[in-house]
């Protein structure tokens, strides 16, 4: 009830009964679909477990859960990420240094074959007619080759192994980037606190006024039950 209305019942211009009486009938009203009936029940209460974020709604905002904070978030994966990628580079060393150390131990083999070719070519021209030596020859030229390829396969890992490192940079760019983020949010909300801020503590202000004149948005007015105990004071008096 507004101060006007709490006016006119104190002058006998209103009759309570008439203006508290329940309707006759009530039409059964439709079901709204969550967003129009939270629009028409702002304040209603939301469950925070079964809160969803949606890009398509605007309202109502989600509730302050550390899953829905912000800064919060982003310092997580900063933080998750650098780890993950300093993990990443380990297992990248690791490749690239056995890689590396697949190299040396090939051309070390290559060189004990070299030896071995340098060897039979020697017998066989000598001993032209000794089946045995051309044979192990061939094998040996064979063996070099495939040895050969194999030293280029390592090669190019070694190369694909530093190209990912390069690309790994990146994170660490992303990383500052989102830095900068989380740095610009944590200055607004700095500078938004200074801005709001008052002399007077919270907890030593006078509470808001329930209903002010003028007001159409609320319906936590006096009720008649409060009207007649507010008149049964009055006679009291």
């Amino acid at each position: 009830m507004t101060q006007e209305e709490l006016d006119a019942l104190m002058s006998g211009d209103i009759d309570l009964d008439e203006t508290y009486a329940e309707p006759e009938s009530a039409e059964t009203e439709e079901e709204l679909p969550a967003e129009e009936a939270f629009e028409e029940n702002p304040s209603e209460e939301i469950n925070q477990d079964k809160y969803r974020v949606s890009a398509m709604n605007s309202w109502p905002p989600p509730p302050p859960t550390d899953d829905n904070k912000m800064v919060h978030q982003l310092d997580d994966v900063t933080k998750e990420s650098e780890a993950k990628a300093s993990e990443i580079f380990d297992l990248i060393e690791g490749i690239s240094n056995d890689l590396g150390q697949g190299e040396k131990d090939v051309k070390k083999i290559r060189t004990v074959l070299g030896s071995n070719i340098d060897l039979f070519n020697t017998l066989t021209t000598k001993f032209p007619h000794v089946e045995a030596f051309k044979t192990q020859l061939e094998q040996n030229k064979e063996a070099l080759a495939n040895l050969e390829a194999i030293l280029e396969t390592l090669q190019n890992g070694g190369d694909t192994i530093m190209n990912i490192m390069d690309i790994m940079q990146y994170q660490d760019i992303h990383r500052q980037k989102i830095e900068r983020v989380i740095n610009v949010m944590r200055a607004l909300s700095t500078y938004m606190n200074h801005l709001f801020a008052g002399k007077i503590d919270d907890s030593k202000r006078v509470a808001s006024a329930v209903h002010i004149h003028g007001d159409t948005s609320t319906d936590d007015i006096v009720s008649s039950d409060d009207i007649e105990a507010l008149l049964a004071s009055f006679g009291q008096k």
